[in-house]
């Protein structure tokens, strides 16, 4: 079977023959049809995220596909069903061996494009913003980063959960969408000054979520309300951002840190609970992933590209 695989950290990815596994105790084996790119598969591959595998590995955090044949021990999954998995690593060839407990049934009527670009960005968000961020209805939330992976997904859940949305993006057409998506206020990240004025000119804010880091960090912090949250969910400008500790003290301002994926070793119901929920929430229309393109398998180091050059809007996606 063909598989993306990183053999080092010096050269990219390359996608190899490599052997069809066999499922292990409480594993099985799935005929993957497509796998969600994220930010965190371009730090894998140059071995610098926090949950990188050992060498050699196959990228690809969130999968979906069918399940082809079942390990020894595993019940409640049947040779067939649809199925989408967060495996860390793995997703981006034709099949692959996954824990069972990991693998989350799907409806039918979701498409395996819809089921591979779920699991990562909406059970951040929803697991975020309600645990985390305790972010309550009639708030105001900026997203930085909105038109991304997972910011798109922010905006979407905070806006189901009566939250008031605004919207940073850098360029009219990602803002276009952020607002399709259920923003009420767009600040074009490129043209509009300091991020600061902008949000003050609103009133502040009451969270802040941030999966990019840097400035962008620093000016909306500055806009913070009382009692304001600053989710830190990631830093895609590559810069971390310097927060002042006065600041925080006198506004009574909390700094949440979140790691979506830590929950898988400490609190896996608490996933689990989240998941249930958002795809409850997919089933009922409140939620549609916003796929910006598809790209086959032998493509995968181009669908990589893609992301890196930050030409995406939501999600990315590679198909089998």
């Amino acid at each position: 079977m063909r598989a993306l695989q990183v053999s080092d950290f010096a050269t990219p990815p390359r996608l190899d023959d490599i052997a069809m596994p066999d499922p292990g105790d409480g594993q099985v084996l799935i005929r993957i049809a497509a796998c969600g790119l994220n930010f965190a598969d371009m730090l894998m591959a140059r071995g610098t995220y926090q949950d990188t595998p050992p060498l050699p590995f196959t990228l690809g955090m969130e999968l979906a596909g069918t399940v082809a044949r079942l390990g020894d021990g595993v019940t409640g999954l049947s040779v067939g069903q649809r199925v989408a998995v967060n495996a860390g690593h793995g997703g981006l060839a034709e099949a692959g061996v996954f824990p069972a407990a990991a693998a989350q049934p799907i409806p039918d009527a979701m498409p395996f494009e819809d089921a591979a670009a779920f699991m990562v960005a909406y059970g951040t968000s929803h697991l975020g913003l309600v645990r985390r961020a305790r972010l309550k209805r009639g708030e105001r939330m900026v997203v930085l980063g909105a038109a991304g992976g997972v910011g798109l997904t922010a905006v979407e859940v905070g806006a189901a959960l009566g939250a008031e949305i605004v919207a940073v993006a850098r360029g009219a057409a990602k803002l276009e969408i952020a607002q399709a998506a259920g923003a009420h206020h767009l600040i074009d990240s490129g043209t509009e000054g300091d991020l600061r004025d902008r949000l003050k000119a609103l009133g502040g804010v009451d969270v802040i979520y941030d999966a990019v880091g840097g400035a962008l960090t620093e000016q909306a912090l500055r806009a913070a309300r009382p009692e304001g949250r600053l989710l830190v969910v990631g830093f895609a400008s590559g810069d971390f951002p310097t927060l002042r500790a006065n600041h925080l003290m006198v506004k009574n301002v909390d700094v949440v840190g979140f790691y979506w994926g830590g929950y898988k070793g400490f609190a896996p119901e608490v996933l689990s609970d989240s998941l249930a929920e958002v795809m409850d929430w997919y089933t009922a229309g409140k939620l549609r992933p916003h796929i910006s393109r598809t790209f086959p398998l032998a493509q995968a180091d181009e669908a990589l590209e893609f992301l890196r050059s930050r030409k995406s809007t939501g999600k990315v996606v590679v198909t089998m």
